[in-house]
């Protein structure tokens, strides 16, 4: 149907209008912050932390933080950023951020060490619904241990703000936050004797790849079904590409953090191959999104689980464990030993979080702490046995006295059969009547395993693999 000239003259002038409104000055009325800058916050110790806004456009803003006094100019949009330095753990102080109208105060900051805490269920997972609920929540009264929540929300597009507040860790603020961080924070804190916040940025159910911006995802062919599966943008689903990162993660971007916790997985165990490249790929987005460096990235090594019996994911667990050897300042807490088969919620996350905070004392903060479990690192065949190495093997044992488990060996033909294993020292003899001619050994390759290889710390072997044999997931993008 034609317009005619008076339609054709009013969309003209609409026009004119909206690209005017577009290049028009924002007019704040009052100088802002977004919610993570709230009362209670804790600012990274020892840094420059960046402090960002909006106000009027072009209008001046002072940040004042104890000693210093800092300013910036908002830009045209009426975004205006800038930083302050700050020292080691204290306080409390207060933030102040002052216009030409208005000013703003954040009360009762503490300045100590700064977790993003992330992923799916079993991060979601809260400390009311998990292993002794009353006496955990009873106990938890820990003022300088601070806890900010990021609201659910899905976006096609990165968002400055989320909803969510800081919170003092007591009885009536812990029990519906996540376990795994607050067990977590909890062992750093008790250890180091500093304050520390933690960012619950998570959503059960989710995929690696809702968290990872669209600058992560483009320009890898594997992840281009993802892209295509994302389009249109359908509001309120979290399983699309990127809506997660746009809504829960970029809001808190670039707040200054000493590291991240992630326990995610479970949602793509069917595409684990695929996994080895994308969790990889995450983190690298993160950490380039951020601008802080190679920051600490600590995840959870999926609990058994049946999963429908489909045997997949052992090929997750080697994704994950292939990312802690080939990414930069990672960590991996296993967990094979704490997992229920029947649930993929396993209700013990205090050892989950205490399990992540050994590799935050050790590699992050310096401490002489057992950070791990055996992790596989080499094999040589010896007269029809496979040995096998590790690091993190000091006083190799077996947790129950018994006889090694969940060990399997192959020859050339990829056909595993079951194995005996023996300690030699640190290492462990495999072999088989079966297999004359071994090849490889695999360690934990069963959904619903629980292998009971320990050092003497008690810790458990990861789940392996020595071989590169194709696995059931290649080619599920």
């Amino acid at each position: 149907m034609k317009r005619s000239g008076e339609t054709r003259l009013v969309c003209a002038v609409m026009a004119v209008w909206a690209t005017a409104l577009a290049l028009a000055p924002v007019a704040w009325a009052e100088v802002r912050l977004p919610a993570i800058f709230g009362d209670n916050l804790v600012l990274q110790q020892t840094t420059e932390a960046p402090i960002w806004g909006w106000a009027d456009a072009n209008e001046k803003v002072t940040v004042s933080f104890g000693e210093q006094t800092v300013t910036a100019t908002a830009d045209a949009q009426g975004k205006w950023k800038t930083a302050v330095k700050t020292p080691s753990f204290g306080g409390p102080f207060t933030l102040k951020v002052a216009g030409k109208d208005s000013t703003i105060q954040r009360k009762n900051v503490l300045v100590g060490e700064v977790w993003v805490c992330s992923g799916q269920s079993n991060m979601e997972w809260s400390v009311r619904r998990a292993t002794n609920p009353d006496e955990e929540i009873a106990n938890a009264q820990y003022p300088e241990i601070r806890l900010f929540t990021v609201r659910k929300s899905v976006s096609d597009t990165p968002v400055d703000d989320c909803q969510g507040q800081w919170a003092e860790c007591s009885p009536e603020s812990v029990g519906d936050f996540s376990a795994v961080a607050y067990y977590f924070g909890r062992k750093l804190h008790k250890e180091l004797g500093i304050p520390v916040g933690l960012i619950n940025t998570s959503w059960g159910g989710t995929r690696a790849e809702a968290w990872t911006s669209a600058e992560g995802l483009a320009g890898e062919p594997d992840f281009q079904p993802i892209l295509d599966r994302s389009k249109p943008f359908k509001p309120g689903n979290p399983h699309q590409g990127s809506v997660l990162y746009n809504g829960m993660l970029h809001p808190v971007v670039p707040f200054a953090i000493r590291g991240a916790i992630w326990y995610q997985g479970e949602s793509n165990v069917g595409r684990a191959v695929q996994y080895a490249r994308l969790f990889p790929a995450m983190i690298g987005d993160w950490r380039k999104q951020w601008g802080q460096g190679d920051f600490a990235f600590l995840f959870v090594q999926l609990a058994p689980f049946h999963y429908g019996n489909n045997g997949l994911l052992p090929e997750l667990w080697d994704a994950q464990l292939k990312t802690l050897k080939t990414v930069e300042n990672t960590g991996m807490a296993v967990t094979t030993d704490i997992g229920d088969f029947r649930d993929i919620h396993p209700k013990n996350k205090q050892d989950v979080g205490a399990r992540l905070a050994r590799w935050a004392l050790a590699d992050t903060y310096g401490k002489e702490v057992v950070k791990s479990g055996p992790i596989y690192t080499g094999m040589e065949v010896e007269h029809g046995a496979v040995r096998v190495r590790f690091d993190h093997a000091q006083g190799l044992k077996s947790r129950d006295g018994k006889p090694l488990t969940d060990f399997t060996i192959a020859g050339e033909d990829g056909e595993f059969a079951p194995a005996t294993a023996e300690i030699d020292g640190e290492t462990v003899l495999v072999k088989s009547d079966a297999v004359q001619d071994p090849v490889a050994v695999r360690c934990g390759w069963n959904n619903t395993v629980n292998p009971n290889l320990v050092n003497g710390e008690g810790l458990p072997a990861s789940p392996f693999r020595t071989d590169d044999f194709d696995l059931k997931t290649k080619g599920q993008l």
